[in-house]
């Protein structure tokens, strides 16, 4: 499952040099979809901005909401099928090639450099990867301001996917743990077997001894 995002176009001054900052999001999880965001940070884009993980649940939403607002910005979702065929690295990058393109293909904007965060690139590794100028920077998204705003789209978006899956398989605690393995997702998974949103290439799920 996705949620379709809106991105802003018209009326955002870009910062200059254009530098497309991506991150991704749920790349440990046992189950859920990986996502990637890329942003191109415009010139009024909020202050403030840092790793996802080191803000609380209310600062990021303050910060996702004005950069929606300031910034051009797209995701890219990579499913739990397609996970477990190609494998969750192979994904990362495929994930963080989607954002990437969508971001260029509906502004019609390229960028001048794009930094992601980690030690890899989707260059060489990921069909469709078209941007040369790209550098992989470890702790980028606590450095790089258009990475901290890419993790902290990523993460957003990926935590309300979560939530609406959730709905509708309530005893993984999903709302709460976004699809990571906490003790007492382990014991929903132990008590009622895998979801058609797990990840069966995992360990944890793999090693179950039911049927999918």
């Amino acid at each position: 499952m996705t949620l379709t995002p809106v991105i802003p176009v018209g009326g955002i001054a870009l910062a200059s040099p254009r530098i497309m900052g991506i991150d991704e999001a749920g790349r440990g999880p046992l189950a859920g979809p990986v996502v990637a965001a890329a942003v191109l940070l415009g010139k009024n884009a909020p202050e403030g901005l840092d790793d996802s993980k080191k803000l609380s649940g209310k600062r990021r939403l303050q910060l996702e909401t004005e950069i929606h607002r300031t910034c051009l910005w797209a995701v890219g979702v990579v499913d739990v099928e397609t996970i477990d065929r190609i494998n969750i690295f192979a994904a990362t990058m495929l994930a963080m090639t989607r954002a990437a393109a969508t971001l260029c293909s509906k502004t019609g904007i390229e960028p001048e450099e794009v930094l992601i965060d980690g030690n890899k690139t989707p260059q060489g590794r990921c069909e469709g990867w078209r941007w040369d100028a790209v550098r992989a920077i470890v702790g980028g998204d606590a450095l790089e301001p258009s990475i901290s705003a890419a993790s902290i789209v990523a993460k957003q978006h990926r935590d309300k996917i979560m939530r609406v899956l959730a709905q509708a398989f309530p005893q993984y605690g999903w709302e709460r743990n976004a699809g990571y393995g906490t003790a007492g997702h382990l014991a929903a998974l132990r008590e009622h077997g895998p979801s058609p949103h797990h990840r069966r290439s995992f360990s944890p799920i793999a090693q179950l001894e039911m049927p999918f």
